[in-house]
């Protein structure tokens, strides 16, 4: 039997053997812990992060989803305050739902097209 830890590095080696991000168009990854959610652009032919916020910096209260998604309209700001205006979407291995999605749509909604 397979553990759901082991289940979502296998999901993740799988996306990232596909998705690679540039200076142009980072990979925006999302990792999320019981309490917070993290989100980073990631240029990986420079090994650098060019923009990452997270909800540790939010003060305002609501459910996880509502803080997600205002982690998402932040990283939205901060990549069109930097220039960049398309990413590609790593979700990490996670299912592209509940916190993931209201993250994704937030940013989506804010200006960034992935």
């Amino acid at each position: 039997m397979v553990s759901k830890i082991e289940r979502r590095n296998k999901i993740k080696t799988r996306i990232r053997g596909r998705i690679s991000g540039t200076a142009q168009r980072p990979r925006m990854t999302v990792f999320r812990s019981n309490k917070q959610i993290y989100v980073q652009l990631i240029d990986d032919l420079a090994g650098r992060t060019l923009v990452a916020t997270s909800s540790r910096g939010i003060e305002q209260k609501g459910t996880k989803c509502e803080i997600a998604a205002m982690v998402g309209t932040a990283i939205a700001a901060k990549a069109l305050e930097a220039g960049i205006t398309e990413v590609v979407f790593d979700r990490n291995g996670y299912l592209f739902h509940g916190r993931v999605k209201s993250l994704a749509d937030a940013a989506r909604s804010a200006g960034l097209k992935f």
